[in-house]
């Protein structure tokens, strides 16, 4: 059988970069596209790793639960400073993903006594932590970005990049896909979640030309033409970066109503203070103002109330040189916590 030829130096579509979806099989190839600062498709690259760390300062015999596993990164790291001894429970709402990357710390060589996978999404954390005999943590880290996994495979519709269904459901069997969710609600209530979701300047246009337009909206590809087009209509004189990062709102914005994201998140602040155990420390990595300012009013009121002994007073972004070799970084906020003793 004849060796399948790689379509060119750098393929687009996502199913045809089978060089990076396969790194033990070509692992020069992943150097090349970290190097350019981009990131291999289908994996994920852990951000602000060493920010991370020194808020969370991971400790031998230590107890940590990572609220968004994903690739497992940040997971291996603290995992490898709380040994031995330590514990860390990795939470994940997606079923695709979390099996993998299960698989993938376990063959790296973290069994079941120290490592407890659960899937479902962090606002169930005491009942994960209870199910796990965990009483409380001496670490939490919540990475609120979407991995790279997910972006970067056009079925699960979180992207314009490549044609897919309008999904964006995080766990893609429960729910209503981003489709669905166009098709029920009305202008008006389209316009709130573009504003309340992504602080979107041109949400009433927006909404009106998803709305108006002539068929039901069901692919990423779709979506992305009809807010595209519907801005450049009304403003011609508007910059292409400025029509993008609309059209990049209003995918998050979509996203984050889907899966209900502020509700978890707000579940997941009054929670802290119950399992986290004195001294313990929490850390955030959030990606637009929304999320942000929800973390910094919960801890800012935790602290009033002498829940926590400290907060960051400002927001710690990711320096220049992994903003320059990983691009997804650059829009990453860590705000953290400690826990009154």
């Amino acid at each position: 059988m004849r060796r399948v030829r790689y379509p060119g130096k750098n393929p687009r579509a996502f199913h045809l970069k089978y060089k990076e979806l396969d790194p033990a099989r070509d692992p020069a190839t992943i150097q090349k596209v970290l190097a350019s600062g981009k990131t291999p498709a289908g994996t994920h690259r852990p951000i602000m790793v060493t920010e991370v760390l020194d808020c969370l300062r991971p400790s031998p015999g230590e107890t940590a639960v990572d609220c968004t596993l994903g690739g497992g990164g940040h997971a291996q790291l603290i995992l490898e400073r709380i040994r031995p001894g330590g514990r860390l429970v990795g939470l994940d709402v997606d079923p695709i993903e979390l099996p993998r990357t299960e698989a993938r710390l376990r063959a790296a060589g973290w069994g079941e006594d120290e490592f407890i996978a659960r899937q479902g999404n962090f606002a169930a954390l005491p009942r994960a932590l209870a199910e796990a005999g965990v009483p409380a943590v001496d670490i939490v880290l919540a990475d609120l970005g979407v991995s790279s996994m997910q972006l970067d495979n056009p079925a699960r519709g979180f992207t314009w990049r490549e044609p897919g269904p309008l999904d964006m459901r995080m766990h893609p069997a429960k729910g209503e896909p981003a489709s669905a969710l166009l098709a029920r609600i009305d202008e008006a209530e389209l316009e709130r979640i573009l504003t309340e979701n992504a602080d979107e300047p041109y949400a009433e246009l927006i909404a009106q030309s998803i709305k108006s337009y002539k068929q039901p909206i069901e692919t990423t590809n779709l979506l992305e033409r009809t807010v595209r087009t519907g801005l450049t209509k009304a403003h011609p004189k508007l910059d292409k970066p400025d029509v993008k990062m609309s059209v990049r709102r209003t995918f998050q914005a979509l996203r984050i109503a889907v899966n209900d994201e502020f509700s978890v998140l707000d579940a997941l602040l009054r929670s802290l203070p119950d399992v986290l155990a004195p001294g313990g420390r929490v850390v955030f990595l959030t990606f637009h103002s929304g999320e942000d300012r929800r973390v910094k009013k919960a801890f800012q009121a935790g602290q009033r109330a002498g829940i926590y002994a400290d907060v960051a007073k400002d927001v710690i972004r990711s320096s220049m040189a992994e903003t320059r070799e990983n691009r997804r970084s650059s829009s990453a906020k860590l705000r953290w916590a400690i826990r009154a003793t």
